[in-house]
Order: structure tokens, then sequence, then C-alpha cells
């Protein structure tokens, strides 16, 4: 993974008719940044007027915007230094704009026309070193994941209304535009609409539903009273249905499950070049809450469009990287009249759309099948379960969180409003644990039953229906329909020990279904439970690959209060452990303890900053003969650190690395269901 400079470059309005910019600066591996005008703000005077008389000659126009952005020597100076310094450290400039809201007429402006300052001549934003975006701001709190490269899927909307010449608007090239499209985007599976059914509002939010990372819309847009965005959608009968850019903005933020880029080929998308841009389409989605959004901010012609987008998608095919890619699209027609229309808005850090999975820091590629597989034929391979394995069927603790914060009304800090123990914690003393505990019940059979409705039988449908039920019915549904459901792979492997932090059963059903017979023990974590065990029953059972232990570390559904879900609960679950060792019995059995010390651990299907994570973390770190750990591999699958929880994934990704090698565990980047598809394809039963 390639590191990055940063530039960012902030605009409020001050008093006088002048701007006041802020620089900040971070350069590749670096913890601090430099601030240019924090202490004394450089006031630039941006002649809006002026500039707006020079619309027609890009040229003139860049030349004018740059040596007003850059008038003051203190600018000339940072911007320099920036730009040294990340050619130095052979990385790209990230350069993003950003604009107070007390200065949004700045938005009208054409940045991509900026000229290099250095000799106002060379376009600086068709240079594939220096990476332009403009930052906007979003009140959507979900979190911005990346995907593997392998799981995108896009869909291509292209709307021609049949009646187009009434309005003397020029067709468009419905079969031009889906071919360059769909080849630009090479293997990513892509869905149509505009060219065997007519593009309607409905249709489009139907197919974007099936979830979609990328949606790509070719279509005229104009402008309609008072400066509103309009789209030119389709009816039912092909011809045209006039449609706000509101509508459709509403109608795309309702989904669960947003596209991550959105990319406009409709000409005016981004506003006219005149009046408050964000008033538009393009800026409107990003505000939204979608990562990324190509739009156009301006009339641009079909001649560039063709062999702007067909470069847009080769180039973002190969790393991700949104705004290297619109880099060399738009350099690629650097010649034409038009090539600065096409802008960015973006709220990625990054700048990435997707990762390729087990490629960690510097491009290396994961080395450390040969250890697992020898460690798993061994019967020495302990997994240790995290959310990420029932997440895909059924949603995320954070989704969940953040819609129990809305429910109510969770006064603490937004940063917080999508981490389940401080919501739960907040709902358990504010109202009570057991509204908590039917909340996250009733929470969870909604979204299997709204999930997965055509594959749960009717007794399953019901308000009363039994979450265990419920986690055994689609769990069976999902690996049957699956070779590589995660539970599935890991139920081949000869493990003794299957240590789980979720609350469902669908390791012990997998389990069964493999054909061996798992026991199930809840930790008694705390006094306030009692959950009968195997160890109750026979004390002296040991665990073996034909009868192998599945220990709920966190607790399980069918007991609602072993389930360790608010921050007390996570306390009193590390007071009990720590008290472990002088109990008898103990807490956690032998078996367990020695499973943390003398065994290949995989840790799958967590996040680093999740509470179960570092809980259960805790609890593996702190075991006596933890020196013996250095015996073997073990792996911890994490995703890509996301941007919504850092302020720089570059450097997240270089902490986790680091936080995870002092602890003597190898990174996989990726999610649980990468890395369980990948060694089920390296792993073969002997």
């Amino acid at each position: 993974m390639t590191d990055f400079a940063d530039l960012e470059i902030n605009l409020t309005n001050s008093d006088d008719g002048k701007y006041a910019v802020e620089m900040r600066f971070t350069q590749p591996n670096s913890d601090v940044d430099t601030r240019v005008g924090a202490d004394a703000p450089i006031l630039v005077v941006l002649d809006l007027p002026a500039l707006q008389g020079l619309k027609d000659d890009p040229q003139e126009y860049g030349l004018a915007l740059t040596g007003s952005l850059f008038a003051d020597e203190k600018m000339r100076t940072g911007f320099a230094l920036a730009r040294a310094s990340a050619e130095t450290s052979k990385a790209a400039l990230h350069v993003r704009l950003q604009i107070g809201s007390n200065a949004a007429e700045l938005n009208s402006l054409y940045w991509e026309t900026l000229l290099d300052p250095g000799d106002n001549k060379s376009r600086l934003f068709t240079n594939e070193n220096i990476l332009f975006s403009r930052y906007l701001a979003s009140a959507d709190w979900r979190p911005v994941q990346l995907s593997s490269r392998g799981e995108l899927k896009a869909l291509v909307v292209v709307s021609n209304p049949a009646n187009l010449a009434n309005y003397k608007l020029a067709p468009v090239d419905v079969a031009g535009e889906m071919t360059r499209a769909r080849n630009a985007l090479g293997t990513i599976p892509v869905a149509e609409l505009g060219s065997a059914e007519p593009c309607t509002l409905d249709l489009m939010i139907e197919k974007l539903r099936d979830g979609v990372d990328i949606l790509y819309l070719a279509a005229h847009g104009t402008s309609g009273a008072g400066g509103e965005p309009r789209i030119w959608l389709q009816a039912a009968d092909g011809n045209a249905a006039i449609t706000s850019a509101e509508e459709i903005v509403t109608r795309i933020r309702e989904l669960q499950h947003q596209p991550r880029l959105v990319v406009l080929a409709s000409c005016q998308s981004a506003g006219k070049g005149a009046g408050d841009i964000l008033q538009a389409f393009g800026p409107r989605l990003a505000r939204a809450g979608i990562p990324a959004v190509i739009a156009m901010q301006g009339n641009i012609s079909m001649t560039s469009v063709e062999k702007l987008m067909p470069v847009f998608f080769a180039e973002l095919y190969k790393d991700g990287q949104i705004d290297r890619a619109l880099a060399a699209a738009r350099g690629a027609v650097r010649d034409a009249v038009d090539f600065w229309i096409p802008v960015l808005f973006m709220r990625l850090k990054s700048g990435k759309l997707w990762y390729v999975p087990g490629v960690g820091l510097g491009g290396a590629e994961f080395d450390k099948w040969p250890a697992i597989i020898a460690s798993i034929q061994a019967g020495q391979c302990t997994p240790i379960l995290g959310a990420g394995l029932y997440e895909p069927l059924i949603g995320s603790w954070q989704g969940m969180a953040a819609l129990l914060s809305e429910q109510f009304n969770f006064p603490l800090s937004a940063f917080f409003r999508d981490s389940m123990p401080q919501v739960s914690q907040y709902i358990a003393v504010n109202q009570d644990v057991n509204t908590l505990l039917m909340r996250v019940d009733s929470m969870i059979r909604q979204a299997w039953q709204q999930r997965h409705a055509d594959n749960l039988p009717d007794a399953l449908k019901t308000a009363n229906a039994a979450i265990s039920d419920l986690f055994s019915a689609g769990g069976a549904k999902a690996r049957a329909l699956d070779p590589n459901e995660q539970h599935k792979v890991l139920s081949r492997l000869p493990s003794r020990i299957y240590i789980t932090t979720n609350f469902d059963n669908m390791m012990a059903d997998a389990l069964k279904e493999a054909g061996r017979a798992p026991e199930v023990v809840i930790c008694p974590w705390s006094e306030r439970f009692y959950a009968d065990s195997i160890y109750d029953r026979e004390p002296g059972y040991l665990p073996t690959s034909d009868r192998p232990l599945v220990y709920h570390l966190f607790g399980h559904i069918s007991v609602p209060d072993s389930m360790v879900l608010t921050e007390d609960d996570y306390f009193e679950f590390l007071i009990g452990f720590t008290a472990n060792k002088k109990r008898t019995p103990p807490i956690i059995p032998p078996a367990i303890l020695r499973a943390f010390t003398d065994s290949a651990l995989l840790v799958l299907g967590f996040h680093l900053d999740d509470w179960a994570f570092r809980a259960m973390f805790r609890t593996v770190m702190v075991q006596q003969g933890g020196q013996r750990r250095g015996r073997y591999s073990h792996v911890g699958v994490q995703l890509e650190p996301d941007d919504s929880h850092n302020q720089n994934p570059i450097r997240a990704r270089q902490y986790l690395q680091k936080y995870f090698g002092q602890a003597e565990i190898n990174l996989y980047w990726g999610n649980s269901q990468e890395f369980l598809s990948e060694l089920g394809r390296q792993w073969k039963p002997v």
C-alpha cells in the first residue's frame, strides 16, 4: 500500500471581502503535522465576478485563480515544501480542499483549473503525483468500510428518454455508454438499467438495494427553477421523467447499503459553474453520505466523456485509488477545453475504494500459509471468533448500536453512537437491563427476518420466533448455499477447541453437520447467571477433534444475562477473569488457558477498537507461559482501517501492524470471510 503526504487547504470567510487560508501538511510515515496560517491566517482576495468573466477560457481562469490563491509568499512556500517532501519520500501528495460553511460561494469556483504556482503554466491536477479532491463533511455517521476488489458490484444506469427531441436535447448513446462502462469495469460484475427496460427511479433503487458499490449514471442534467438540479430519468412508458436531485438523494439515503462511488456522467451535475454549487446533485450525494462522487461542473462534451471514463475505470481497477484514477483520466483529456469539468467530492481521507486481501504494507503478500497448515495438521490450531463471522448475515453491531442510539436519544458524544458497549450502557442505566435485552433480541430477530425472508419457514417469521432457532435455520441455509461459509470452513479443521465471543450457536451447528459432537460451554464470568456445563457432568472432560469444545467467552443468546453487552459487563468480565487464578474450580477451564499459549491462534472477525477484541486480547496476553506463543505462527485477520473512525487510515494501518507484531501475531489484511475462503482452498484434510 502506497503511503501519501497530505495537504489540507481550508478556506473560510474573513472580513473586508477576504478569505482566510490555513494549510495543514502531514509527511508520510509521520504523526506530526505542519500548519501554515494557524496562528496568523493567510488572507487572500478572490474576485468572484472577475473569475466569472473568464469562465469560457480555462487557461486564463486557472491563471487568475492560481495568482489569487497563491499571492502570499507563505502559501507558495508552504505548497512547494509539501510537494518537495512528498517527492523526496517518493509518495503522492493528497491535496484536499475544504471550504467553510461561511464561504459557500467558493464552491462555485473551478478549482480543477489551478496551475502549478511554481511556473503558472502547467496544469496542476492532471498530474498523478498530485491527487485532488474537494472534501465535504457528511451528517451520515455510518462507517465507510473498504471492500475487497473481488467483492465489488457495479450498476450502470443510462437514461435515454424517447422524447428528448421535444426538449431539444441530444439522444444519449445507450449502447456506447454501456459498452464503455462495462469494458472499463473489467471483472467487476455489472448490472444494467436503461437498455432492456426504462430507467425509472423505482427500478434504479430496486437494483441498488441488491448491494452495489459503484453506481455509474449517464443522463442529461439541467437546472430547474431556482437552480434546482434535475436529472432526466424515464417514466414507465420510456418518456422523460424529469426528477429533482433532492428526490433521488432522499431515496438513495434511505438505502441500508449505499453505493461507495457514484459517477455522474450527466451534464451540469456539479452545478452550472455559478451560484451555490452545494445545491447541485453531486455535492448533495456526497453530503448525504456517499463516500465519493464524481460529477460534472458544467456541460461536458460527449467526446471528452468517451475518453475520460474508460481511463478512469481502468486506472481505478488497478488499486482502487479514486483521486489518482481521476487525475489520470483528467490527464487523458488535458488538451480539451473541458478537461476541468469532472470534479471529485469525497469524504474518504485515504481516497481508497477497495483493497486487495492479504496484501500488507508496501505490497507485501501474506506468506504464513505453510505454517498455518502445519499447525492445523498437527491439531494445534485454535480459532477465536468475533462478530465478523455472522455480521454478513444480519448486519453489524455498529449499525445496530447507531439505530439504538437514535431510538433512545443517546446524549453522549456522536463518536460513540455506533459503539454498542456505550449505547447499551446508556439504555441499561436510563431504562433498565430488561429493556436493553428485549430491544437487542428484537433487532436481531428483525434483521434475520428482513434479510432472509425467502429462506425462513413461516414459523420463524413471527414476532416471537426464538433467536437461537433463527440462527440455526439461517446458518444452515447459508452453509448449504456457500461451500466456503465461514463456520463450514472452520468445522472442517481438526481443532479441539473453538473460542467465540459471539452469542450464536452457528459454530456448534456447523460442527454437528460435519459429523462431530461439540460440547457448548458458556463462560461463568458473573454470579448473576448459571449455565449448565459439561464440566458439571463430566469434570474430567478433555476436548478432542471428534468431541470439540465450543467455548462462549462472552455469553450465549439462550442465556440473556450471560451476554457481555454493556461497559459494566466488560469490566465485570475482566475483573472476574483476573480473579480466575484464585478460584477453585477456575472460571476458565485449563484446556482453554493452555490453548491460549500452546496452539496457533486464528483471531477472526474483530476490529481492533472493538471492546470485544480488547477484552479478549487482554485475556489471551496475560496468560502464564505466554513466551511459548513464539513457537507458533498466529494470525490476526484485520479489516482495513476505515475513514470514519481514523484520522489517518494509512498510519492507523501501520499502528495495527506494530500492535499485533508486539504480540507475535501476523496480520492478514482483509475480512474473516476472505481469509477463511482462502484457507478453505489451501487446507486439504488428510
